[in-house]
């Protein structure tokens, strides 16, 4: 995926808003993909980009969640944790296979497929210029924010 343009793939997101990646030319984002909404992991990683969202604008660099969720979902989520930035609903999984996130995982012993948590970002001119796969939440919004801290 690297170096590669951002997959144009257009979803509904939270506040009644569009997710269309060709509006946000000239504006670097992060996309972060999430299994589910108000799961303890999914909640740390979104509050951890909240709490460092103020570094984030000032990197000039905008972040949004995204996760196969739905839209009143997401609202009730973002709403409860005071997310400063967007949602985007994937159910049918268009963007989470455009970036290869969907996986087989372990659940409670059986094999689910899932969402992979994964962080890609996404440079001034649409392309993909760093992801991380299989993410760890503790430490990784320090590690993408001193990453896009680093861009021009």
């Amino acid at each position: 995926m690297l170096n590669q343009p951002c997959p144009a793939v257009v979803l509904p997101m939270t506040s009644g808003q569009t997710f269309d990646p060709s509006q946000l030319k000239g504006q670097a984002f992060i996309l972060y993909f999430y299994p589910k909404d108000n799961t303890p992991g999914c909640t740390t990683e979104g509050n951890d980009f909240r709490i460092k969202h103020a570094e984030f604008d000032a990197a000039g660099v905008k972040v949004f969640g995204v996760s196969r969720d739905s839209v009143k979902s997401h609202e009730g989520f973002k709403e409860k944790q005071c997310f400063p930035f967007e949602l985007i609903s994937d159910p049918d999984e268009t963007l989470c296979a455009a970036f290869g996130v969907m996986k087989m995982k372990n659940m409670y012993g059986k094999q689910v497929r899932g969402v992979e948590r994964s962080t890609f970002v996404i440079d001034k001119e649409g392309k993909i210029v760093k992801e991380w796969r299989g993410v760890k939440v503790p430490g990784h919004v320090d590690a993408v924010l001193s990453f896009v801290q680093t861009l021009k």
